[in-house]
């Protein structure tokens, strides 16, 4: 160790861990001689009485059961010992292969408060929105990081952003009890030079300390605002939290504070219908990406799913698989429902048969606005823990997204949405920290690792 040539901080920091790796270690192989007692002491019982555990001819009915229960009960004894006993080493090995598939690429700082929501617009150019409790929606270069619009319509914190599916139009639902429709032309920045792409994982550490001196002072001279809505959808008595498009883009459904969730026609912004039935406040609304079907997410721990494909019949089924807030509910290319709670869990439905989940995940944290890949239907989860995690549709953790003092979310993550077109940041996530990150998910690794 003299010879080494690590730092000093580093050098103990190594130390410390594979000391705490060697104490777990040992921990593990006391108990894993101790179990052993236990089966030798249990097979010398049940030898007694003529049976054994491994191989005997558990042939009597009584005393079959009696040796499938006791060794039912040490195996589940077994898995829990292992599970508790290596849950860290394992989580400090899976974080050391996700940092090689899960990079941080880009930082958007500027908004003065938390962000709830982000999006990826659907024409090009592709840009990032970011929905701000600072009561503005911004427009975001995804490869410079610089802010290139500004929507300060809003009278109140900005809830949500979604974009149209053909137009330049933006959708922005606010706690000032109104949706607006906006529409935005940017003009991308010309591409930095390569020296600047590969130091900015360097630069991004330094630039989020200081991001709130930079952001309020470049904002206001190098963002263009706009402050005017082209349409304003106004008819709910409470905060409204999420909106979205219909496909095709000529209606919008909002979702509020209210208890109720309206459908609006864009081009008149008359009301349509109202959706009543929830027994608590909303949280989010979203809706399927090639049918007219919209789930709509509440407090009373249900979601429910609206049909309008058939003009004379709107059908709703309520669905009941969680006990806690329903935080959001999406819809994934295929026909699946994805449910996410404060109950810690998320859910994934099968929208021909909704009686039962088809795979759950439990986690550590309440579990905010996930969202679901298209190609490999990838769930990213938001975390209140400040953590970001990825699973695949059957329930199977595939990676965490690294953080730490220097990177990642260093409050609660509200959102998350991938973005598949572009390669080089593909996934990203908004928080209470006031700003946006975009990674680099490289899926087929991940898959891999699986």
């Amino acid at each position: 160790m003299e010879d080494s040539k690590l730092p000093m901080a580093l050098r103990s920091n190594l130390l410390d861990l594979f000391g705490q790796i060697e104490r777990e270690f040992e921990n593990l192989y006391i108990e894993n001689l101790e179990l052993r007692r236990e089966i030798e002491s249990l097979n010398e019982r049940l030898a007694g009485e003529g049976q054994t555990v491994d191989g005997g001819d558990l042939s009597k009915g009584a005393l079959k059961t009696k040796a499938s229960h006791s060794t039912s009960q040490l195996s589940q004894k077994l898995k829990t010992t292992y599970k508790a006993s290596t849950s860290k080493i394992v989580s400090s090995f899976k974080a050391t292969t996700s940092r090689a598939v899960c990079q941080l690429v880009k930082e958007y700082v500027g908004h003065r408060d938390g962000i709830w929501d982000l999006a990826v617009t659907r024409v090009q150019p592709l840009v990032l929105g970011t929905a701000s409790a600072d009561h503005c929606s911004m427009l975001w270069s995804i490869e410079t990081g610089r802010c290139l619009l500004k929507y300060a319509g809003h009278a109140g914190s900005v809830n949500s952003i979604k974009f149209h599916p053909t137009e330049q139009m933006a959708l922005t639902a606010s706690g000032d009890q109104t949706a607006h429709i906006w529409r935005y032309m940017v003009q991308l920045p010309l591409p930095q030079p390569p020296a600047d792409i590969s130091a900015s994982l360097d630069d991004d550490g330094d630039f989020s300390d200081k991001d709130e001196a930079d952001g309020e002072a470049d904002g206001p001279s190098e963002c263009p605002t706009i402050r005017v809505a082209t349409t304003t959808l106004k008819s709910h008595q409470g905060v409204v939290i999420a909106a979205d498009w219909l496909v095709g883009g000529k209606q919008v459904v909002t979702a509020s504070w209210d208890r109720a969730a309206n459908l609006y026609d864009v081009e008149t912004s008359e009301l349509v219908h109202t959706l009543t039935g929830h027994d608590q406040e909303l949280t989010h609304c979203c809706t399927h990406p090639t049918q007219r079907l919209v789930v709509t997410s509440s407090r009373d721990t249900t979601f429910r799913l609206w049909d309008f494909r058939d003009p004379s019949i709107h059908s709703v089924n309520v669905f009941q698989g969680h006990t806690d807030t329903v935080t959001s509910a999406v819809f994934t290319v295929g026909d699946n429902v994805v449910s996410g709670s404060d109950d810690r869990t998320v859910k994934v439905w099968d929208l021909k048969n909704m009686r039962s989940p088809i795979a759950t995940i439990r986690t550590d944290s309440a579990v905010n606005r996930i969202s679901v890949s298209a190609n490999q239907r990838i769930i990213a989860l938001p975390h209140d823990n400040r953590q970001v995690r990825l699973f695949d549709m059957n329930g199977v953790r595939l990676a965490r997204l690294p953080r730490s003092n220097r990177q990642g979310h260093r409050r609660m993550v509200c959102c998350s949405a991938w973005n598949e077109e572009n390669q080089a940041c593909n996934l990203f996530t908004c928080g209470f920290d006031r700003q946006a990150i975009g990674w680099n998910i490289n899926i087929p690794a991940l898959l891999q690792e699986k």
